[in-house]
């Protein structure tokens, strides 16, 4: 049982390289063969911007402020809109989201399709990275990562400033652009973790380590943790948690080496990891606390700030919740009496930045980019010394997987690393914080989604050369090792349910809606708490009407029978005629069924005639071709929420309609199948759960959907759609 350390971390390297190079040929491809225009389309582009203004950011970092061209923005913004300062005309629809890694590139005359390859890569030149900051009806303010080779700017390789040029060429008449591309900061932060790996001695292993490869056993915990010693009498914090929870704690208290906390929706498993947080602090311990995403670490940031800890958030802060950023490490380093020091330097910054502007020619503008570069570096060593006072200082830093790789920890130590939504994160990742700690805390829940794998997707379909090569490219990796493969699946298998603690009381969902996913994949052990187990949308805290819809908890609408049936995207390019871009066709075949989404409509409109507000109705469905049709909802009930299934973990609401498409006569499910991606789907709401689907379709792809389908005709509120309606409806 035990795994080599060398063979392991060569094999992930060997699996990284393929992921990034799927997620790059997948970038490129978007650039390389769709015209600006079309990305724009897609919502994975903004064409026709000038820069309207550029600043000194959080961090040192420029800000460029990027809106419509107004020499066209007549043409390409649907409306207008005034404000303080004068008529400005809006974006144009986009997916562009704030924390998303673009590229700003002069955009090519024309908007025509020859030069777009060369603009993703590196070596090209033509554009710069940078992070969206902002995203406003008008504006997009994106941070760009101009890199002095010091390595300080989150990675740094290579030590040529980058995007000095377009800096200096875009402010003022010329047009660009932005697209969403890959980001390989992540990647090369995990690989330098496993090449660190592979070259460690066996003599260089800590007993930390020696147990997460099995080559020791984990040290044994007391069976009665109540009157163990070390743990000893716990004064807790919030004496209101329950009794899986407190065992959860004690048991992550006593464990000397690594411990997981299983969650499964609902279950409290963040409201348990801050009860931990402060129970570790008052063992005057010092603590790292990672997660895979950022909302997955501002979460537990907002929930620890009121406890009054000292703490310390790392990250860019355009990627930070708003209401975190006090605690973010770029804001203290202004505010504490450390930052005091680079504030001059951020004032003659800024004045630079305001000046450029004014300029009359390319070779005042160089000058003062050369100015900014010699005040950025200054800038940044002021910074550096500043942020090593703050972190040595710190008993709790919190940040990304990735994020604990940065120069901001470097050679700190940890005595607990926690991390959560482990089950979500590749193990790579986890690698970068766990090789500074003596100890981990893995929370999550294997029975949900693990992490999207994109370099599998490649495997065994046509396409680009590039993403044949991707898929190919895994020589020297262990047979059936996959990235899918997560820290808290191997190390359950390696040492079985002795490390785990399971919280068992739920806090979300209606009894009946828990019951299915209780009794097929949590050995029917998961309780719902008193105050949720019987809640019903009628009884929501404004008014509702008691109808049939607001007073089932759990409602079925079968579509058995064929009318329902779904389509492909090629299906819709029938005739000859050239296939739409859209958001689900630029990542590859997708399903919808048009009929299906009639009846979602039907049922959303029933709702909210009873009183049910569109802001707590989400509509959640497997298949982004099928987000695509359903869309016009957006119009008709501004506030409801639609999402992909894979988008909606970790989410609630209190009522989810559950979109399946799939209905052919062959009994073909696809990915359906996947029951970690259904029980995400069936654990979404609180009071009401609707599944519509064809259920002589769904029961021929497994066993657990046959039985799934079986539950719902015996248990869920039956119906099947009436046509007539449904066409009087349309």
């Amino acid at each position: 049982m035990a795994v080599n350390v060398q063979e392991f971390a060569q094999t992930q390297i060997s699996l990284l390289a393929s992921e990034l190079a799927a997620e790059i040929a997948e970038s490129s491809a978007l650039v390389s063969l769709h015209s600006p225009t079309a990305l724009q389309r897609a919502g994975v582009a903004l064409t026709n911007l000038t820069v309207a203004a550029q600043r000194t950011g959080l961090g040192g970092k420029t800000v460029l402020e990027l809106g419509p061209d107004p020499a066209t923005a007549s043409s390409s913004s649907s409306s207008s809109s005034s404000s303080a300062g004068g008529a400005t005309a809006d974006l144009p629809e986009h997916g562009i989201r704030v924390g998303d890694i673009v590229l700003v590139a002069e955009q090519p005359a024309g908007g025509g399709v020859g030069k777009k390859k060369t603009v993703v890569g590196k070596e090209a030149g033509g554009g710069v990275k940078g992070v969206v900051t902002r995203v406003g009806r008008a504006v997009v303010g994106v941070a760009v990562e101009e890199r002095d080779g010091s390595g300080s700017g989150g990675g740094g390789a290579g030590g040529k400033e980058e995007g000095e040029g377009l800096l200096a060429g875009v402010v003022g008449e010329k047009r660009v652009w932005i697209v969403k591309v890959a980001d390989d900061v992540t990647f090369r932060r995990m690989n330098a973790t496993m090449e660190r790996l592979a070259k460690m001695e066996e003599r260089e292993y800590s007993a930390f380590v020696r147990v997460l490869f099995g080559l020791s056993s984990p040290s044994p915990v007391p069976a009665d943790l109540t009157q163990d010693e070390e743990v000893g009498e716990i004064e807790w914090v919030d004496p209101t948690l329950n009794d899986s929870q407190k065992d959860a704690i004690r048991f992550a208290l006593a464990s000397r080496e690594i411990g997981l906390i299983h969650g499964p929706p609902g279950t409290g498993k963040t409201h348990t990891l801050i009860e931990l947080i402060l129970q570790l602090l008052k063992r005057n311990l010092r603590v790292l606390v990672c997660g895979p995403s950022n909302i997955s670490v501002d979460n537990i940031v907002e929930r620890l700030a009121p406890h009054k800890v000292p703490l310390i958030r790392l990250g860019h802060p355009a990627r930070l919740l708003p209401s975190v950023l006090n605690h973010s490490l770029d804001v203290l380093t202004r505010t504490s009496e450390a930052g005091a020091i680079v504030k001059d330097v951020r004032a003659e910054m800024d004045a630079k930045q305001a000046s450029i502007r004014k300029t009359r020619n390319g070779r005042e503008r160089r000058a003062i980019y050369a100015d900014l570069k010699e005040l950025r570096k200054e800038y940044r060593e002021r910074e550096r010394r500043c942020v090593s006072s703050l972190v040595a200082g710190s008993k709790v830093v919190l940040a990304t997987l990735h994020g604990a790789g940065g120069f901001q920890l470097r050679g700190e130590q940890f005595d607990v690393v926690i991390i959560d939504e482990a089950s979500q994160a590749l193990e790579a990742q986890c690698w970068v914080p766990l090789l500074a700690a003596s100890k981990a805390i893995c929370a999550g829940d294997h029975l949900q989604l693990p992490p999207t794998i994109k370099s599998l997707n490649l495997k065994g379909k046509g396409g680009s050369k590039k993403g044949k090569d991707a898929a190919a490219g895994t020589e020297g990796v262990v047979k059936g090792a996959t990235l899918e493969t997560t820290l808290f699946d191997r190390l359950l298998k390696l040492h079985g349910p002795s490390i785990k603690r399971m919280l068992t009381t739920q806090y979300r969902m209606h009894e009946n809606i828990m019951r299915f996913p209780s009794d097929e994949l949590y050995e029917g052990k998961l309780i719902a708490a008193e105050a949720v187990k019987a809640r019903l949308l009628k009884d929501l805290p404004y008014e509702v009407d008691d109808t049939d819809d607001t007073t089932e908890p759990v409602i079925f609408i079968d579509t058995q029978g064929g009318d329902f049936l779904e389509k492909n995207e090629d299906d819709q390019d029938a005739g000859g005629g050239s296939k739409k871009l859209t958001k689900s066709s630029l990542y590859g075949d997708s399903k919808s069924n048009e009929m299906e989404a009639a009846l979602v409509r039907q049922h959303v409109r029933s709702l909210v005639d009873a009183g049910v507000k569109p802001e707590d109705i989400a509509v959640v469905t497997p298949y982004n071709a099928q987000l695509a049709v359903l869309a016009p909802l957006k119009e008709s009930f501004p506030g409801i929420e639609l999402g992909s299934v894979d988008g909606f973990q970790g989410r609630e609401k209190e009522a989810v309609i559950v979109s399946l498409v799939r209905s052919n006569a062959d009994g073909e499910v696809g990915f359906l199948g996947e029951k970690r991606r259904l029980n995400v789907a069936m654990t979404r709401p609180k009071r009401s759960l609707t599944v519509i689907g064809d259920s002589e379709t769904v029961k021929k792809g497994s066993k657990f959907l046959k039985d799934w389908m079986d539950f719902l005709e015996e248990n869920a509120d039956l119906r099947y759609p009436d046509l007539a309606s449904l066409a009087q409806d349309a």
